[in-house]
Protein backbone atom coordinates (compact mmCIF):
# COMPACT_ATOMS: atom_id res chain seq x y z
CA UNK A 1 0.00 0.00 0.00
CA UNK A 2 1.16 3.08 -1.05
CA UNK A 3 2.05 6.18 1.91
CA UNK A 4 0.26 9.28 1.65
CA UNK A 5 2.38 12.47 2.99
CA UNK A 6 1.47 15.47 3.82
CA UNK A 7 -1.77 17.12 6.12
CA UNK A 8 -4.99 17.51 5.05
CA UNK A 9 -7.65 19.89 7.35
CA UNK A 10 -10.81 18.49 9.15
CA UNK A 11 -13.59 18.21 6.24
CA UNK A 12 -11.36 17.33 3.49
CA UNK A 13 -10.45 13.50 4.36
CA UNK A 14 -12.76 12.47 1.23
CA UNK A 15 -9.78 14.37 -0.75
CA UNK A 16 -6.87 11.75 0.88
CA UNK A 17 -9.07 8.90 0.43
CA UNK A 18 -9.87 9.73 -3.37
CA UNK A 19 -5.73 10.29 -3.85
CA UNK A 20 -5.06 6.95 -2.01
CA UNK A 21 -7.30 4.79 -4.48
CA UNK A 22 -5.78 6.71 -7.22
CA UNK A 23 -2.29 4.55 -5.85
CA UNK A 24 -4.54 1.78 -4.95
CA UNK A 25 -7.24 1.57 -8.42
CA UNK A 26 -6.48 4.29 -11.15
CA UNK A 27 -2.70 3.61 -11.60
CA UNK A 28 -1.07 6.64 -10.08
CA UNK A 29 2.83 6.15 -9.61
CA UNK A 30 4.04 9.24 -8.51
CA UNK A 31 2.00 12.26 -7.57
CA UNK A 32 0.93 15.58 -5.34
CA UNK A 33 -2.38 17.28 -4.87
CA UNK A 34 -3.54 20.40 -3.17
CA UNK A 35 -6.78 22.50 -2.33
CA UNK A 36 -6.47 26.21 -0.92
CA UNK A 37 -9.27 27.38 0.33
CA UNK A 38 -10.43 30.85 1.43
CA UNK A 39 -6.67 31.39 0.69
CA UNK A 40 -4.91 28.82 2.88
CA UNK A 41 -4.01 25.27 1.96
CA UNK A 42 -6.39 22.65 3.45
CA UNK A 43 -5.08 19.77 1.35
CA UNK A 44 -1.39 19.05 1.04
CA UNK A 45 -0.55 15.96 -0.11
CA UNK A 46 1.97 13.76 -1.79
CA UNK A 47 3.04 10.43 -2.42
CA UNK A 48 4.78 7.43 -4.98
CA UNK A 49 8.18 7.29 -6.75
CA UNK A 50 9.47 10.02 -8.37
CA UNK A 51 11.25 8.22 -10.70
CA UNK A 52 9.85 4.48 -11.58
CA UNK A 53 13.82 3.86 -12.63
CA UNK A 54 15.55 4.49 -9.93
CA UNK A 55 12.46 3.73 -7.32
CA UNK A 56 13.42 7.14 -5.66
CA UNK A 57 10.36 8.66 -3.84
CA UNK A 58 8.28 11.32 -4.16
CA UNK A 59 8.97 14.17 -1.83
CA UNK A 60 7.23 17.73 -0.36
CA UNK A 61 9.15 19.47 -3.28
CA UNK A 62 9.57 17.03 -6.20
CA UNK A 63 8.78 18.78 -9.41
CA UNK A 64 6.45 17.39 -12.44
CA UNK A 65 6.21 18.38 -15.67
CA UNK A 66 2.21 19.62 -16.72
CA UNK A 67 2.21 20.07 -20.06
CA UNK A 68 -0.83 22.05 -21.06
CA UNK A 69 -1.79 23.11 -17.28
CA UNK A 70 1.37 25.46 -18.10
CA UNK A 71 -0.96 27.68 -20.47
CA UNK A 72 -3.31 28.55 -17.03
CA UNK A 73 0.24 30.30 -15.79
CA UNK A 74 1.02 31.84 -19.16
CA UNK A 75 -2.67 33.64 -19.16
CA UNK A 76 -2.21 34.71 -15.58
CA UNK A 77 1.00 36.50 -16.76
CA UNK A 78 -0.93 38.16 -19.83
CA UNK A 79 -3.80 39.16 -17.68
CA UNK A 80 -1.51 40.57 -14.96
CA UNK A 81 0.17 42.98 -17.98
CA UNK A 82 -3.84 43.61 -19.12
CA UNK A 83 -4.33 44.78 -15.64
CA UNK A 84 -1.49 46.87 -15.54
CA UNK A 85 -2.72 49.11 -18.77
CA UNK A 86 -0.22 47.49 -20.65
CA UNK A 87 -1.75 45.86 -22.99
CA UNK A 88 -5.07 45.62 -24.23
CA UNK A 89 -7.01 42.62 -25.23
CA UNK A 90 -8.99 43.79 -28.03
CA UNK A 91 -5.99 45.69 -29.64
CA UNK A 92 -4.74 43.96 -32.98
CA UNK A 93 -1.47 41.83 -32.08
CA UNK A 94 -0.10 43.63 -34.92
CA UNK A 95 0.02 46.84 -32.84
CA UNK A 96 2.39 45.11 -30.45
CA UNK A 97 3.97 42.39 -33.02
CA UNK A 98 4.09 44.80 -36.48
CA UNK A 99 4.91 41.47 -38.61
CA UNK A 100 1.98 39.20 -37.33
CA UNK A 101 0.09 40.78 -40.00
CA UNK A 102 1.56 39.01 -42.90
CA UNK A 103 -1.03 36.85 -44.63
CA UNK A 104 -4.55 38.68 -43.79
CA UNK A 105 -4.13 38.97 -39.58
CA UNK A 106 -3.23 42.20 -39.60
CA UNK A 107 -7.18 42.89 -37.23
CA UNK A 108 -6.91 39.61 -35.01
CA UNK A 109 -7.00 41.00 -31.54
CA UNK A 110 -4.60 39.45 -28.86
CA UNK A 111 -8.22 37.81 -27.12
CA UNK A 112 -8.14 35.54 -30.21
CA UNK A 113 -4.95 34.43 -29.52
CA UNK A 114 -5.98 33.38 -25.91
CA UNK A 115 -9.38 32.10 -26.96
CA UNK A 116 -8.15 29.58 -29.67
CA UNK A 117 -9.96 31.85 -32.82
CA UNK A 118 -6.75 33.08 -34.68
CA UNK A 119 -6.83 29.83 -36.57
CA UNK A 120 -2.94 29.26 -36.02
CA UNK A 121 -2.92 25.91 -35.01
CA UNK A 122 -0.63 24.80 -37.39
CA UNK A 123 2.20 25.72 -39.82
CA UNK A 124 2.66 24.99 -43.90
CA UNK A 125 6.13 23.79 -42.49
CA UNK A 126 7.41 22.52 -39.60
CA UNK A 127 10.07 24.35 -37.53
CA UNK A 128 13.39 22.24 -37.03
CA UNK A 129 13.05 21.38 -32.39
CA UNK A 130 16.55 23.04 -31.75
CA UNK A 131 15.00 26.09 -33.36
CA UNK A 132 11.98 26.12 -31.89
CA UNK A 133 13.38 25.73 -28.80
CA UNK A 134 15.38 28.63 -29.37
CA UNK A 135 12.13 30.75 -29.81
CA UNK A 136 12.70 33.53 -32.87
CA UNK A 137 12.62 30.93 -35.79
CA UNK A 138 9.13 29.86 -34.34
CA UNK A 139 7.50 32.70 -33.59
CA UNK A 140 8.70 34.14 -37.30
CA UNK A 141 6.94 30.94 -38.80
CA UNK A 142 3.82 31.92 -37.23
CA UNK A 143 3.97 35.65 -37.88
CA UNK A 144 4.36 34.73 -41.89
CA UNK A 145 1.96 31.61 -41.58
CA UNK A 146 -1.65 31.75 -42.99
CA UNK A 147 -4.59 31.27 -40.97
CA UNK A 148 -6.53 27.56 -41.07
CA UNK A 149 -10.05 29.13 -40.87
CA UNK A 150 -10.87 32.49 -41.01
CA UNK A 151 -10.01 34.27 -37.71
CA UNK A 152 -12.56 34.75 -34.96
CA UNK A 153 -15.39 32.52 -37.21
CA UNK A 154 -14.33 28.96 -35.31
CA UNK A 155 -12.51 28.13 -32.46
CA UNK A 156 -9.71 25.07 -32.45
CA UNK A 157 -7.25 24.08 -29.59
CA UNK A 158 -3.89 25.74 -30.26
CA UNK A 159 -1.76 23.11 -28.25
CA UNK A 160 1.34 24.38 -29.48
CA UNK A 161 1.38 27.50 -31.34
CA UNK A 162 -0.56 29.00 -28.43
CA UNK A 163 2.46 28.93 -26.08
CA UNK A 164 4.54 31.35 -28.89
CA UNK A 165 1.57 33.03 -29.88
CA UNK A 166 0.53 34.44 -26.50
CA UNK A 167 4.20 34.21 -25.22
CA UNK A 168 5.63 36.69 -27.89
CA UNK A 169 3.02 39.10 -27.28
CA UNK A 170 4.23 39.52 -24.04
CA UNK A 171 7.45 39.53 -24.31
CA UNK A 172 7.15 42.36 -26.59
CA UNK A 173 4.81 44.02 -24.13
CA UNK A 174 7.04 43.59 -21.25
CA UNK A 175 10.69 43.15 -22.73
CA UNK A 176 11.33 39.98 -20.80
CA UNK A 177 10.81 36.44 -21.97
CA UNK A 178 7.48 34.69 -20.55
CA UNK A 179 9.21 32.46 -18.60
CA UNK A 180 11.58 35.41 -17.04
CA UNK A 181 8.08 37.26 -16.81
CA UNK A 182 6.46 34.74 -14.97
CA UNK A 183 9.23 34.28 -12.74
CA UNK A 184 9.15 37.82 -11.26
CA UNK A 185 6.44 39.18 -11.36
CA UNK A 186 3.97 35.76 -9.92
CA UNK A 187 6.15 33.09 -8.80
CA UNK A 188 8.64 35.44 -6.68
CA UNK A 189 5.60 37.75 -4.70
CA UNK A 190 3.78 34.03 -3.90
CA UNK A 191 6.66 32.32 -3.14
CA UNK A 192 5.91 29.57 -6.07
CA UNK A 193 7.75 26.74 -6.97
CA UNK A 194 6.93 26.45 -10.46
CA UNK A 195 9.19 27.32 -13.53
CA UNK A 196 8.58 28.08 -17.35
CA UNK A 197 12.32 27.17 -18.22
CA UNK A 198 13.42 25.00 -15.86
CA UNK A 199 17.05 26.15 -14.21
CA UNK A 200 19.85 24.01 -14.33
CA UNK A 201 20.22 23.92 -10.58
CA UNK A 202 16.24 22.36 -9.93
CA UNK A 203 16.48 19.45 -12.17
CA UNK A 204 17.56 17.10 -10.03
CA UNK A 205 14.16 17.64 -8.16
CA UNK A 206 12.24 16.69 -11.58
CA UNK A 207 10.11 13.65 -11.38
CA UNK A 208 10.41 11.41 -14.55
CA UNK A 209 7.59 10.67 -16.63
CA UNK A 210 6.02 7.13 -17.35
CA UNK A 211 3.29 7.06 -20.41
CA UNK A 212 0.72 4.46 -20.71
CA UNK A 213 -1.33 4.07 -24.14
CA UNK A 214 -4.66 3.55 -24.85
CA UNK A 215 -5.43 -0.47 -24.86
CA UNK A 216 -7.06 -0.11 -27.76
CA UNK A 217 -5.69 1.61 -30.37
CA UNK A 218 -9.36 3.11 -32.40
CA UNK A 219 -7.28 3.96 -35.37
CA UNK A 220 -7.01 0.58 -36.34
CA UNK A 221 -10.46 -0.36 -34.94
CA UNK A 222 -12.95 -0.96 -38.32
CA UNK A 223 -15.05 2.09 -39.18
CA UNK A 224 -18.31 0.09 -38.23
CA UNK A 225 -16.97 -1.17 -34.84
CA UNK A 226 -16.43 2.60 -33.69
CA UNK A 227 -19.49 3.86 -31.81
CA UNK A 228 -20.95 6.48 -33.64
CA UNK A 229 -19.99 9.44 -30.97
CA UNK A 230 -16.34 8.69 -31.25
CA UNK A 231 -16.30 8.33 -35.38
CA UNK A 232 -15.68 11.85 -35.92
CA UNK A 233 -12.63 12.10 -33.82
CA UNK A 234 -11.49 8.75 -35.28
CA UNK A 235 -12.05 9.92 -38.75
CA UNK A 236 -9.74 12.75 -37.73
CA UNK A 237 -7.18 10.95 -36.06
CA UNK A 238 -6.75 9.07 -38.92
CA UNK A 239 -6.00 11.86 -41.87
CA UNK A 240 -2.52 12.56 -41.24
CA UNK A 241 -3.74 16.70 -42.86
CA UNK A 242 -6.37 17.10 -40.22
CA UNK A 243 -5.97 19.45 -37.61
CA UNK A 244 -6.02 16.99 -34.99
CA UNK A 245 -2.70 15.73 -36.27
CA UNK A 246 -0.71 18.55 -37.30
CA UNK A 247 -1.74 20.87 -34.31
CA UNK A 248 0.69 19.09 -32.96
CA UNK A 249 3.36 18.31 -35.50
CA UNK A 250 4.93 22.04 -35.96
CA UNK A 251 8.03 20.87 -35.19
CA UNK A 252 10.36 18.59 -36.56
CA UNK A 253 10.18 16.09 -35.08
CA UNK A 254 7.11 16.08 -33.88
CA UNK A 255 7.16 14.25 -30.94
CA UNK A 256 9.06 15.82 -28.18
CA UNK A 257 10.68 14.55 -25.52
CA UNK A 258 9.41 16.72 -22.55
CA UNK A 259 12.04 15.00 -20.05
CA UNK A 260 14.98 15.97 -21.65
CA UNK A 261 17.17 19.06 -20.32
CA UNK A 262 17.33 20.80 -23.07
CA UNK A 263 13.20 20.79 -23.51
CA UNK A 264 12.91 21.61 -19.59
CA UNK A 265 15.48 24.42 -19.93
CA UNK A 266 13.63 25.71 -23.18
CA UNK A 267 10.48 28.15 -22.45
CA UNK A 268 7.50 26.33 -24.30
CA UNK A 269 4.48 28.49 -22.75
CA UNK A 270 1.68 26.19 -23.98
CA UNK A 271 3.36 23.09 -22.43
CA UNK A 272 6.71 22.77 -20.43
CA UNK A 273 5.77 24.28 -16.98
CA UNK A 274 7.45 22.16 -13.97
CA UNK A 275 6.35 22.78 -10.74
CA UNK A 276 5.13 21.34 -7.58
CA UNK A 277 0.49 20.98 -6.93
CA UNK A 278 1.03 23.02 -4.20
CA UNK A 279 1.85 25.91 -6.47
CA UNK A 280 -0.37 25.76 -8.38
CA UNK A 281 -3.27 25.39 -6.39
CA UNK A 282 -1.59 28.66 -4.75
CA UNK A 283 -1.51 30.74 -7.86
CA UNK A 284 -4.86 29.96 -8.81
CA UNK A 285 -5.74 30.73 -5.34
CA UNK A 286 -4.30 34.20 -5.49
CA UNK A 287 -6.80 35.00 -8.54
CA UNK A 288 -9.61 34.96 -6.60
CA UNK A 289 -8.50 36.06 -3.21
CA UNK A 290 -5.38 37.45 -0.89
CA UNK A 291 -2.96 34.64 -0.24
CA UNK A 292 -0.28 36.01 2.25
CA UNK A 293 -1.83 39.02 1.21
CA UNK A 294 -0.65 38.74 -2.46
CA UNK A 295 -3.55 38.86 -5.02
CA UNK A 296 -2.39 38.88 -8.55
CA UNK A 297 -5.88 39.98 -10.45
CA UNK A 298 -8.56 42.27 -9.82
CA UNK A 299 -12.12 40.92 -9.44
CA UNK A 300 -12.48 43.18 -12.71
CA UNK A 301 -9.67 41.25 -14.58
CA UNK A 302 -10.68 38.36 -13.48
CA UNK A 303 -14.09 38.33 -14.83
CA UNK A 304 -12.60 40.02 -18.12
CA UNK A 305 -10.14 36.54 -18.37
CA UNK A 306 -12.80 34.24 -17.56
CA UNK A 307 -15.99 35.73 -19.33
CA UNK A 308 -16.81 33.35 -22.12
CA UNK A 309 -15.06 33.52 -25.61
CA UNK A 310 -15.53 30.22 -27.67
CA UNK A 311 -17.70 27.17 -27.18
CA UNK A 312 -18.55 24.41 -28.91
CA UNK A 313 -17.30 22.29 -31.33
CA UNK A 314 -13.33 22.32 -31.35
CA UNK A 315 -11.96 22.20 -34.79
CA UNK A 316 -8.88 20.27 -33.45
CA UNK A 317 -10.26 18.14 -30.34
CA UNK A 318 -13.44 17.40 -32.41
CA UNK A 319 -14.84 17.66 -29.18
CA UNK A 320 -16.95 20.27 -27.29
CA UNK A 321 -14.49 22.78 -25.42
CA UNK A 322 -15.29 26.02 -23.69
CA UNK A 323 -12.64 28.57 -23.46
CA UNK A 324 -12.05 32.19 -21.91
CA UNK A 325 -9.16 34.03 -22.38
CA UNK A 326 -6.69 31.54 -21.98
CA UNK A 327 -8.46 29.72 -19.65
CA UNK A 328 -10.81 26.53 -19.88
CA UNK A 329 -13.83 26.39 -18.83
CA UNK A 330 -15.64 23.43 -17.01
CA UNK A 331 -17.60 20.91 -19.60
CA UNK A 332 -19.26 18.24 -18.92
CA UNK A 333 -16.26 16.15 -19.48
CA UNK A 334 -13.95 18.75 -17.24
CA UNK A 335 -16.45 19.82 -14.79
CA UNK A 336 -13.91 21.00 -11.95
CA UNK A 337 -16.36 22.27 -8.69
CA UNK A 338 -18.69 24.40 -10.32
CA UNK A 339 -19.83 26.88 -13.21
CA UNK A 340 -17.66 29.91 -12.11
CA UNK A 341 -14.78 27.58 -12.17
CA UNK A 342 -11.70 28.36 -14.35
CA UNK A 343 -8.10 26.86 -15.42
CA UNK A 344 -6.53 24.19 -17.50
CA UNK A 345 -5.96 20.66 -18.10
CA UNK A 346 -2.48 19.11 -18.90
CA UNK A 347 -1.76 16.11 -21.43
CA UNK A 348 -2.25 12.56 -19.17
CA UNK A 349 -3.98 14.33 -16.41
CA UNK A 350 -2.81 17.11 -14.61
CA UNK A 351 -4.89 20.07 -13.44
CA UNK A 352 -5.06 23.26 -12.02
CA UNK A 353 -8.31 25.43 -11.05
CA UNK A 354 -9.98 28.21 -9.10
CA UNK A 355 -13.46 28.13 -8.33
CA UNK A 356 -14.28 31.62 -7.35
CA UNK A 357 -17.79 30.80 -6.15
CA UNK A 358 -16.64 28.51 -3.18
CA UNK A 359 -13.02 30.01 -2.67
CA UNK A 360 -11.63 27.06 -3.61
CA UNK A 361 -8.23 26.09 -6.00
CA UNK A 362 -7.13 23.07 -6.50
CA UNK A 363 -3.52 21.68 -7.90
CA UNK A 364 -3.29 17.92 -9.36
CA UNK A 365 0.21 17.14 -10.79
CA UNK A 366 1.29 13.01 -11.27
CA UNK A 367 3.92 11.44 -13.69
CA UNK A 368 2.02 8.59 -14.90
CA UNK A 369 0.83 10.08 -18.20
CA UNK A 370 -2.13 7.80 -19.00
CA UNK A 371 -3.85 8.69 -22.48
CA UNK A 372 -7.99 7.79 -23.03
CA UNK A 373 -11.12 8.76 -21.42
CA UNK A 374 -10.79 5.98 -19.12
CA UNK A 375 -8.38 7.96 -16.52
CA UNK A 376 -10.41 9.11 -14.02
CA UNK A 377 -7.53 10.35 -11.35
CA UNK A 378 -8.33 13.86 -11.60
CA UNK A 379 -12.12 13.81 -11.81
CA UNK A 380 -12.34 11.33 -8.92
CA UNK A 381 -10.26 14.38 -6.88
CA UNK A 382 -12.42 17.01 -7.92
CA UNK A 383 -15.58 14.79 -6.76
CA UNK A 384 -13.95 14.63 -3.54
CA UNK A 385 -13.66 18.56 -3.32
CA UNK A 386 -17.25 18.48 -4.24
CA UNK A 387 -18.28 16.28 -1.50
CA UNK A 388 -15.86 18.15 1.30
CA UNK A 389 -17.80 21.24 0.58
CA UNK A 390 -21.09 19.64 1.12
CA UNK A 391 -22.06 20.21 -2.40
CA UNK A 392 -22.63 16.24 -2.80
Amino acid sequence: MTVINGEVAAGFEPVRDAFAANFAQREDIGAAVCVYQDGRPVVDLWAGVADPDTGRPWERDTLQLVYSATKGATATAAHLLVQRGALDLDAPVAEYWPGFAANGKAEIPVRWLLSHRAGLVALDRAVPLDQALAWHPMTAALAAQRPQWTPGTAHGYHGRTWGWLVGEVIRRVSGRTPGRFFAEEIATPLGLDFFIGLPAGERDRVSRMAYRRPDVDLTTVPEEAVSEDLRDLVTAWRDPNSLSNTAFAVTDPANIDFDSPEVQAAELPSSNGIGTAHSLARMYASLIGEVDGVRLLTPETLASATEEQAHGRDQVMVVPSRFGSGFMLPTAAIPMTGSAAFGHTGRGGSLGFADPEHLVAFGYVMNHIISGSDDMRATALTNAVHKSLGMR
